[in-house]
């Protein structure tokens, strides 16, 4: 096995014929597990039958190599768990098939249960306690403060994080926020909109309500978007490029990669990437990537989008008192 491996000693929920609904793995590692390593003795003391579901609860020791892709559910959850425990950042796993390894489970308030005969599981806790199984989704991913509560982070509806966030100290997400798996902050951060699978957040960002990112799901994993250090997505904006430090997409625009962005010189001039001077042109944003302190806006007359250099300018300054857990 390579260095970059990691294991784990998990509680995994399994239904008789072996198909596994989920598993937790509390002190997940990176590295190889020593000779002498032996499971919590409260995690083995978990180790039961549900008689309700139908399921084993069962102790697994998990050693993967996070080069490879995910071949079985034990590995997928325990790459997820290593992802929402900030011990590897987004987008730096093998991630790929994993959707094929994941069972669609009912995320219930008994716990995970099997969808194929679910009826008959919320009759018999029906019988067994007189009160009705809450559903909290039914998804092949679960919510990631079920398993991981990572130190130092707001999460204001527990619904909208998948196991496998990356939350960084100091990030709040609001009610109407979400972050995929495999997706999140690299530092402070305030989420109110859309962080999809595969985004990255950077220090000091404000993702505004209603605000949107492009995932890389249906695009193939081609283009990485990022929100780069205290730049703004302002209130129902969208986001399919990476965008650099200090910079504004104002409030309703969606700039794609292939969105027309007329370039609006500061002095005469704006900066490239590669020193070059660029003139008053129109271009698509993705000559725009990564590029800092530019301000794109949609003019109010014309309806041309428009790329405003501001060099110098931080576009956003969070509110300290607000990211202090």
């Amino acid at each position: 096995m390579s260095q970059n491996a990691a294991w784990g000693y998990g509680l995994a929920t399994s239904r008789p014929d072996g198909k596994v609904l989920d598993v937790w793995y509390p002190k997940p590692q990176l590295g190889t597990p020593p000779e002498d390593a032996q499971p919590d003795p409260v995690l083995l003391s978990l180790e039961r039958d549900d008689d309700t579901r139908h399921v084993h609860l069962r102790i697994v020791k998990t050693v993967i190599n996070l080069d490879e892709e995910p071949s079985t559910a034990a590995g997928a959850y325990l790459r997820l768990h290593l992802l929402s425990w900030r011990f590897v950042e987004p987008n730096s796993i093998n991630l790929n098939g994993i959707f094929s390894v994941l069972e669609n489970v009912a995320w219930t308030s008994l716990g995970p249960c099997f969808l194929t005969d679910f009826e008959d599981t919320r009759m018999r806790a029906r019988a067994k306690t007189n009160t009705p199984v809450r559903i909290l989704s039914v998804d092949k991913f679960p919510r990631m403060v079920d398993y991981v509560i990572p130190s130092g982070v707001r999460i204001a509806d527990g619904n909208n994080v998948r196991l496998g966030a990356f939350l960084s100290e100091g990030t709040t997400v609001m009610h109407a926020g979400f972050v995929n798996y495999n997706a999140g902050s690299l530092g402070r951060a305030m989420i109110e909109g859309r962080v999809s699978q595969g985004v990255l957040v950077d220090d000091g960002a404000d993702i505004g309500g209603g605000a949107s990112t492009m995932g890389t799901l249906s695009g193939g994993g081609a283009q990485r978007v990022r929100v780069g250090k205290r730049s703004l997505l302002g209130a129902n904006s969208g986001l399919g490029i990476p965008l650099g430090d200090d910079c504004i997409v104002e409030a309703g625009l969606y700039v794609t990669a292939g969105t027309k962005v007329t370039i609006l010189p500061t002095g005469g001039v704006a900066p490239s990437p590669e020193g070059y001077i660029l003139e008053p042109d129109v271009v698509p944003a993705r000559q725009l990537a990564h590029m800092d302190n530019i301000l794109f806006r949609r003019n109010s007359q014309s309806g041309a989008v428009e790329a405003l250099p501001r060099p110098g300018v931080t576009a956003t300054k969070l509110n300290s008192v607000l990211h202090i857990n």
